[in-house]
């Protein structure tokens, strides 16, 4: 014990020397090149860096504490200038630094936290290990109380849309160190698992965190009684769909936290979680989740100079592909570079911290969801550089939290797991020059035609909009027939490989054997297009059909005339598509790409080549990277089922909540989630 005790010490103390040389230095050269500064020697240069150093460790708390709420309301320009001050304080106390105004001190404390992150990144060094034993630790100390237990707390860490072949590939390749070792430690096993039809985060988080999803058919669908879209990463949609899928007793609601979420999974401490944004009850003083953010007095300056790194990264990465003509490819414009480097720098930074915080407050339970690698993926491939070095990025803050959790005050387990995987191809449009939406409409003769197929799929909060007509937003609440004709003739959503077809002017469900009466050509145009692998519709006799271009798979019929159109897709794609012609808002044609297995790949409804949302390579088969004494069947099937076995685990170390709910309660989320 006393080894690893003096090794911790000395890189301490080493660490502290470095950091005092690297600020010293970076002061000595700024006093030369930025106008506003002079620093006299390395004598005074050395003295400053010392007291920027203690007023950092022993002022800058007790200055973020205070400045908080102001802090997180300005979006860290408030932590910025209170940078600037600090570096004003410390000329104040020594005349031989000479500041000109607060301008100059934020340049002056960007400038070191630049060379700091720099070098520490270069030389492998955890620069903020130090902040979170000795702050952020010591406030989650004082929020919570933080005792000490020996039931061990679990934390579940999403890497949305990594598939599980993808990672077993990365693992053996480099690009996944920390989770790699855990393998061949034995501390860990890898198990796959199956999405329903829907593999999208929306459908899979619900079903992970609430145990339901029923009634959601993919990222983005239309409902005829409401007349209006439901867009999953909408903050109001996602309201609604927490609302109906939670029953008070989610994965996270004994006093756990939902950090980067889609829903909260019932969590009473959320933090960009989209089913809470605009709740205004949410416990807690404004900003108290991002205290462990701003505890680091470098954080935002350092976190700004990382987005711009990775602006220009992405922006010298989408030249190569084009300079090499790397296929398939898609435009990647200046816009989706800022959106790539919140995902991949801000949101991810803010994330971090909020689970250090949460394991030093001993939170029983939290669940995270890194959105990079997805993010990357989309856009860049899915096992290309640079998703595989963002997947490392991710890693290597998993290794972050894994460290931050030994020094917790009770023991953890970390379960890494995925909700989705990707599948690449050239999309739709590129392949056949059309658009899904534009092949329903010239089948159909329809002028009032509205769709949102090429708007991306899980992005970042406020990228998408609903896709409604001038009048609609009125029909939501109109109940006469009135207001039909103010609504789309026809309505094509997509979400990932996955095409939705509504006809909102038609109440209900519409039949092929209405089909056929309004738009008899519209079934055959989908059906024969090479782009498309089959299609779902209901009929009046036969019940639910998937046809395909040389054969029907009569579902509730339980027979098959011709090729099995559902053969490609996995032995359990019937079931999938079953279940989802149950849903009450089951797409009146629901549309999947075809699949080449010869590639693994799809062609994607939505201007992207990494995708997911239907059926068809490894979208469909995510991961659990579970600890060894924690079982779970090998294939497991919808995310509903991998709910119940997480539930199952925080039984198993010591949280008897989770246990059987209480009949009253199953009641309530039932009425709850009628319309």
């Amino acid at each position: 014990m006393g080894a690893p005790v003096r090794e911790a010490r000395e890189v301490f103390w080493l660490r502290i020397a470095l950091t005092w040389l690297l600020t010293s230095a970076t002061l000595l050269i700024l006093g030369d090149v930025l106008p506003g500064l002079d620093v006299e020697d390395a004598a005074v240069a050395l003295l400053a860096a010392a007291l920027i150093g203690l007023l950092n460790a022993f002022v800058w708390p007790l200055l973020v504490r205070i400045a908080l709420p102001f802090t997180v309301l300005t979006l860290g320009l408030g932590a910025i200038l209170l940078n600037g001050a600090l570096i004003l304080a410390v000329s104040a106390i020594e005349p031989g630094l000479h500041v000109r105004d607060l301008w100059t001190g934020v340049g002056v404390a960007f400038s070191i936290a630049v060379v700091n992150t720099a070098v520490t990144s270069l030389l492998g060094i955890d620069d903020d290990d130090f902040w979170y034993r000795n702050v952020v630790k010591r406030q989650a100390k004082r929020l919570t109380g933080a005792p000490r237990s020996d039931v061990p707390g679990l934390f579940f860490i999403e890497i949305d849309g990594l598939a599980y072949d993808v990672l077993k590939r990365a693992m053996r390749d480099g690009n996944a160190p920390t989770m790699a070792r855990w393998l061949r430690e034995g501390s860990h096993r890898l198990t796959k698992w199956e999405t329903d039809w829907s593999s999208q985060t929306g459908a899979c988080q619900a079903g992970l965190l609430h145990g339901d999803n029923d009634d959601m058919p993919a990222f983005r669908w239309w409902e005829k009684d409401r007349g209006a879209a439901i867009v999953t990463n909408h903050a109001r949609d996602a309201m609604e769909i927490e609302r109906r899928h939670s029953n008070g007793r989610g994965l996270l609601f004994s006093d756990g936290a939902s950090r980067a979420n889609i829903v909260s999974g019932d969590a009473p401490h959320s933090l960009l979680t989209m089913s809470t944004v605009m709740r205004r009850d949410r416990p807690g003083r404004i900003g108290q989740d991002y205290f462990a953010y701003f505890a680091n007095p470098y954080n935002t300056l350092r976190t700004f100079a990382l987005v711009i790194r990775e602006y220009f990264a992405e922006r010298t990465a989408a030249t190569r592909q084009r300079r090499f003509d790397v296929q398939p490819r898609m435009h990647r414009g200046r816009v989706y570079a800022l959106m790539r480097a919140w995902a991949t720098i801000i949101q991810r930074d803010l994330q971090v911290e909020a689970i250090i915080a949460d394991l030093y407050a001993g939170r029983p339970v939290a669940y995270t969801t890194f959105l990079a690698y997805d993010e990357v993926a989309h856009h860049s491939g899915i096992e290309r550089h640079d998703a595989l070095s963002t997947l490392l990025q991710v890693d290597r803050q998993i290794g972050r939290i894994a460290a931050a959790a030994e020094r917790a005050p009770r023991p953890y387990e970390l379960v890494v797991l995925s909700d989705h995987g990707q599948s690449q191809g050239a999309t739709f449009l590129q392949r056949y020059g059309v658009t899904l939406e534009q092949v329903v409409q010239q089948a159909a003769g329809a002028a009032d035609i509205d769709s949102d197929a090429d708007a991306p799929g899980d992005q970042p909060i406020g990228f998408l909009s609903e896709t409604l007509r001038p009048g609609a937003e009125e029909a939501r609440d109109t109940e006469s027939g009135s207001a039909s004709d103010e609504l789309p003739e026809i309505v094509v959503m997509a979400s990932g490989c996955l095409g939705l077809v509504s006809f909102p002017r038609e109440p209900g469900r519409v039949t092929i054997e209405r089909l056929d009466e309004l738009y008899p050509q519209v079934v055959p145009a989908l059906t024969k297009h090479p782009g498309v692998g089959f299609i779902l519709v209901r009929s009046e006799r036969h019940g639910a059909m998937a046809i395909g271009p040389e054969g029907v798979n009569y579902l509730d019929e339980q027979r098959v005339d011709g090729d099995d159109p559902l053969a490609p897709f996995g032995p359990n794609a019937a079931r999938h598509v079953l279940r989802t012609d149950g849903f009450a808002h089951c797409p009146d044609i629901v549309v999947n790409s075809t699949y080449w297995p010869e590639l693994g790949e799809v062609a994607a409804f939505e201007e992207l080549v990494g995708s997911h949302g239907g059926m068809g390579g490894p979208q469909s088969f995510p991961f659990v990277l579970h600890p060894t004494r924690l079982d779970m069947t090998d294939g497991t099937v919808g995310p509903e089922a991998v709910h119940r076995d997480l539930r199952r685990w925080l039984i198993q170390l010591g949280h008897p909540e989770y246990g059987e709910q209480r009949a009253e309660a199953v009641a309530g989320a039932a009425s709850g989630r009628s319309l």
